[in-house]
């Protein structure tokens, strides 16, 4: 038989529950307050059937454009061959999580704003921008003694009797 075409083809692993995450959702999930403009995970819940992604966006982060009573507007880039399009898809919250994307920036935004008023209070300017790691620094190997190593002439008469 030929291989089917259905909306949920080969997903059977990623679609699936967790080892020790099958039953009942948690809570959390329904109690989480999304607001536009946040970015968003989606990760496709297999146990929820309703409002289930097609299993392109799963994976995939997006930004929230709408939000309903059940279900909330996402905003996820996909690539149409030589263009990358922004579709809108409606995904139920139990297939979306809060995504980690802007926790680094946020954090390094908050160290660089200290940084910035410890200067200022200094009365001086810093540069926050990051720089790359660079070399290494040189060193000279102390101790290391000079050994001459000398060839041994190659000889073709006792190599064919079968060595010295």
């Amino acid at each position: 038989m030929p291989a089917g075409h259905g909306v949920r083809a080969r997903t059977r692993d990623s679609f699936s529950r967790p080892f020790r995450k099958k039953g009942y959702i948690p809570l959390t999930t329904y109690l989480r307050t999304y607001k536009i403009g946040d970015y968003v995970d989606v990760k496709v819940n297999g146990a929820v059937h309703k409002g289930m992604p097609h299993k392109f966006y799963h994976g995939r982060t997006g930004r929230i454009w709408n939000v309903t009573k059940h279900a909330i507007g996402v905003e996820v880039n996909k690539q149409v061959g030589n263009r990358i399009i922004r579709k809108r898809i409606h995904v139920r919250i139990e297939h979306v999580q809060p995504s980690r994307c802007q926790e680094e920036l946020k954090q390094r935004k908050a160290r660089n704003d200290e940084l910035k008023a410890a200067a200022k209070a200094r009365g001086e300017k810093i540069s926050t921008k990051r720089q790359p790691e660079g070399p290494k620094p040189g060193f000279m190997v102390e101790g290391a003694t000079m050994e001459t190593v000398t060839p041994i002439p190659y000889d073709v008469v006792n190599d064919l009797k079968g060595g010295y």
